[in-house]
């Protein structure tokens, strides 16, 4: 007979999901499911609100990365006054995102990920966790906590929170940088780059034990998109889109943001509250692409930094990928168990970043503020988040007031490969007649190799099912009522 196997829930992600396993009659795997079963619908929430408190709003989507959303949602505002900010609040502004994204990746790579790397898919559960880590290899354990907590310190030196600040506002940031907080900033970089050198090392020797893995983690041709800079150059707070396909070629480079729309399609299925984005010129479901960090790397030309510039020579064309059969140098890196290492090179990068940001003259300008009124009824901000292209889009009435929004969440982006990975992945290591904790591990390490951040992507399509159940003082089920008002 046909099977389903359950994963419920996914383990060691941001947010609720589950997957579905469908074997057929001879045991043998024919598809997978993530099922993303929880909404916050965000969209909705903010009709009819003052778009001016959009930002702070919008933060609260996330509490793991919501300076991705604030950013956003600051500069679709920007787009509605239609007035040029401060280029010492777009120093601040990038500098955060920059902060942003080093702290939610080190959450990603040590938290979530490092004990599958480094006990390995096999390894009981009990022992294949952080506190496994902390007990075995202390170190690792905190050098990632150590990471996150500079990337956090920094987010709350700007703006005064670690978790939604509010400093990020419509026309720029609310505070000018302090020299003290300057210096506090500079001085904790060192240490940071100390701990991702030595992290990189660490997974590129550990790259050999993952084979199996590296050939099967959504491992697929596929569009890759994200923001370039104008020489094509990675960029994470501004710029302009480029896609390329499996072979390295650009589809589409250097478009206008603003014109995403004419890019990017939205799907949805009925077994999940998670968007499927495609590349609308290929339709629905081929248009697949891929964001965040495997992408941005593939794509760009070069970082813009010494050291992650030297980091992405070796992750394009290295003797690493080169022992699991990449085609040639200028190849896109096509599996995604390869996410985690891209994700080491962009803490490099933004460390990095941030140091070039501080030494700039310009960041220490007190005006850090352009102060207008809506010249526009539809606003759009398009940024990198850690796990991808981010875009709030917003119209807004005579009033200033929110009529109509739509968000794309990197998560959402990925949505299609991710369930072409765990169908591969689950094809490749699930035996339907033997099924070991292991086999299924490794169908949630290709989830937790994307890092999705589920609350963030949920979205509903029409109408949301709604059911209430009445029950009496012993628990006995005495009414039901649905939406539409039909009783049971």
């Amino acid at each position: 007979m046909a099977r389903t196997i359950q994963i419920n829930p996914i383990t060691r992600i941001e947010g609720h999901a589950k997957i579905s396993i469908h074997l057929d009659e001879h045991g043998l795997v024919e598809e997978a499911r993530m099922h993303v079963t929880q909404l916050r619908g965000f969209e909705t929430l903010i009709e009819g609100r003052p778009f001016y408190e959009l930002p702070s709003l919008m933060a609260r989507i996330c509490g793991i990365c919501p300076v991705s959303h604030l950013v956003a949602a600051a500069k679709a505002c920007d787009d509605l006054f239609s007035v040029q900010i401060p280029r010492a609040a777009i120093l601040l502004r990038r500098m955060m995102n920059l902060a942003q994204i080093m702290q939610s990746h080190a959450l990603s790579y040590f938290y979530l990920s490092s004990p599958d790397l480094v006990f390995g898919m096999d390894a009981d559960p009990a022992k294949r966790n952080l506190f496994g880590l902390h007990a075995e290899h202390p170190q690792m354990a905190r050098d990632g906590i150590t990471l996150r907590q500079i990337g956090q310190q920094i987010i709350e030196l700007l703006g005064s929170k670690r978790i939604h600040p509010a400093w990020v506002v419509p026309g720029g940031v609310n505070a000018p940088l302090s020299d003290e907080k300057r210096r506090e900033i500079l001085a904790k970089l060192p240490e940071a780059k100390e701990i991702i050198l030595r992290t990189l090392d660490q997974y590129k020797e550990a790259l050999v034990n993952f084979e199996p893995e590296i050939g099967t983690f959504g491992n697929f041709p596929s569009l890759f998109m994200g923001l370039v800079d104008r020489h094509g150059n990675l960029e994470h707070y501004d710029g302009r889109l480029r896609v390329i396909d499996s072979a390295g070629n650009n589809i589409i480079d250097q478009h206008d943001t603003l014109d995403y729309a004419s890019l990017i399609g939205e799907a949805v299925e009925p077994w999940s509250f998670v968007k499927f984005p495609y590349y609308k010129p290929m339709g629905y479901p081929k248009g697949m692409y891929r964001v965040g960090p495997l992408a941005r790397l593939n794509l760009i030309d070069q970082c813009g930094t010494e050291l992650a510039d030297k980091e992405l020579l070796q992750f394009k064309g290295g003797d690493e990928l080169k022992m699991f059969g990449k085609r040639r140098d200028d190849a896109p890196v096509l599996s995604s168990f390869h996410y985690h290492w891209a994700r080491l090179i962009e803490i490099l990068f933004c460390i990095e970043r941030i140091e070039s940001i501080l030494d700039d003259p310009a960041v220490m300008d007190t005006h850090v503020r352009a102060h207008a009124e809506p010249n526009s009824f539809d606003g759009i901000g398009v940024t990198e988040a850690p796990r991808g292209t981010l875009v709030h889009h917003y119209k807004i009435d005579q009033e200033g007031k929110v009529t109509w929004s739509n968000l794309i969440i990197a998560t959402g982006h990925n949505n299609l490969a991710m369930n072409r990975g765990i169908t591969q992945a689950a094809k490749t290591f699930i035996d339907g007649d033997n099924i070991r904790e292991g086999m299924l591990n490794r169908v949630e390490a290709v989830i937790r190799a994307f890092d999705p951040c589920l609350s963030c992507s949920s979205h509903a399509a029409g109408q949301m099912p709604m059911i209430v159940e009445l029950v009496d003082s012993e628990g006995q089920l005495v009414r039901t009522l649905k939406r539409d008002s039909t009783n049971s």
